[in-house]
């Protein structure tokens, strides 16, 4: 049975969020993520890279991470 989760990809000052389900079996490898997840997570991860915020954004939640001086 897939349960839902988020995935989180840094990338430089950006933070995607990723709606993806994990997959429960029995063997030995779960839990594991659909090639589909996957090849999501790989593309927003290269969005990122490149700076394609829009393109990130299709496939994710994006946050745009602030240095906090705690001095």
């Amino acid at each position: 049975m897939p349960t839902q989760r988020q995935k989180l990809v840094h990338e430089g000052q950006y933070l995607a969020e990723v709606d993806v389900e994990l997959i429960e079996s029995s063997d030995a490898w779960a839990p594991y993520l659909s090639v589909a997840d996957a090849r999501r997570l790989d593309d927003v991860r290269s969005a990122l890279r490149r700076g394609d915020v829009a393109a990130a954004s299709k496939l994710a939640r994006i946050y745009r991470l602030t240095p906090v001086n705690a001095a």
